[in-house]
């Protein structure tokens, strides 16, 4: 079972060796490729004949991962909405066709979570710990990040957490160009990370504009991204792709609804909040289509509205906690998978 383009000759060389056991590969990001020059080929001792369209060739080119993806006896991805838009133009980043070609050995099953690491019954992060039969100990978790954060200490007023890469594909962007319009509403942001500079500058300088209102912390701090998952009432994710995403999942786990745009792994792990989700119990957090900065302000401003009406507030939270996102469900689809290529 092979991981990504680091991994995708194994297929190949398993394709060209006798007797050799069957292959699968799996793709966390298909943007990532592995492509190298043709005379690569020749140093690692594969047949020159697999230099070709129907083979491990990619535009003049030679690509670790469609080695793999042709090669390979069965493909995965992290989750069934991406293994869906990997066979679109958009995000196929030019292997559309092959992954289309082969869509009946291409599944996608969404990635697990540590329910150890990530329990907030047990977290050793945490202020206090709570659980979805006992949520007190979340508003302590509220107030110590508040204070961690430099904000206002205030129990009412809605919390939006973000733990995130500062880039382009992550949608960063959109929420650093609303952050003004943020602080005119009655919530407070609290945002942890690090990636492009001009990105981390305008956080900082936000924060520094909005004391009390806005809280950045930049780089990486373990403790922290879960203090900000129980701490924050609504964790913010707007990537512009997303092939499973892991925040959304640690949120729900929390008690934390995700406010996240639809794509990728965020549109099979988290169900809008409407009047009938709502009622039916599925819903677990407020998704917006179409990838714009008014678009998510809206959505934000959706889930603030809904956050005054605090029975409501608590019936979605309980179904966040309600959610299974461990990995033995995920391990079971593997399996299943693995029996299918061996003939089982």
């Amino acid at each position: 079972h092979c991981n990504d383009w680091q991994t995708g000759l194994a297929p190949a060389y398993l394709n060209f060796a006798q007797g050799a056991a069957p292959s699968i590969i799996s793709i966390h990001n298909l943007a990532f490729q592995g492509n190298f020059a043709p005379s690569t080929v020749q140093k690692l001792h594969l047949p020159p004949s697999c230099f070709d369209i129907n083979g491990i060739e990619f535009y003049g080119n030679m690509s670790f991962l469609k080695a793999g993806l042709f090669y390979a006896d069965y493909i995965t991805t992290v989750s069934p909405n991406y293994a869906r838009e990997i066979q679109q133009e958009t995000l196929g980043f030019g292997l559309q066709g092959l992954l289309t070609t082969r869509g009946a050995q291409l599944a996608g099953i969404i990635n697990g979570i540590d329910t150890g690491e990530w329990n907030p019954a047990t977290d050793k992060h945490l202020a206090k710990n709570f659980s979805a039969a006992r949520m007190a100990g979340k508003a302590a978790d509220k107030e110590a990040l508040q204070s961690r954060m430099g904000l206002n200490l205030d129990p009412d007023i809605p919390l939006l957490g973000v733990v995130s890469r500062f880039t382009h594909q992550k949608g960063l962007d959109l929420l650093l160009e609303i952050a003004p319009r943020l602080t005119e509403l009655p919530v407070q942001l609290a945002m942890l990370g690090s990636g492009e500079a001009r990105m981390q500058k305008a956080a900082h300088d936000l924060s520094h504009r909005h004391p009390g209102k806005i809280g950045a912390i930049i780089g990486f701090d373990e403790g922290l991204s879960h203090q900000i998952e129980a701490g924050a009432d609504m964790f913010i994710m707007p990537s512009r792709f997303e092939p499973c995403g892991l925040n959304q999942l640690y949120s729900q786990r929390y008690g934390t609804p995700p406010i996240v745009h639809a794509t990728g792994g965020l549109v099979d792990s988290v169900v809008d909040c409407t009047e009938t989700t709502l009622k039916d119990g599925t819903a677990s957090g407020f998704v917006f289509g179409g990838m714009t900065a008014e678009n998510l302000f809206d959505t934000i401003k959706r889930a603030v509205d809904l956050y005054r009406d605090q029975r409501k507030w608590k019936t979605l939270r309980k179904n966040c906690m309600s959610k299974d996102f461990s990995w033995e469900r995920s391990a079971e689809a593997y399996r299943e998978v693995y029996l299918k290529v061996l003939g089982r």
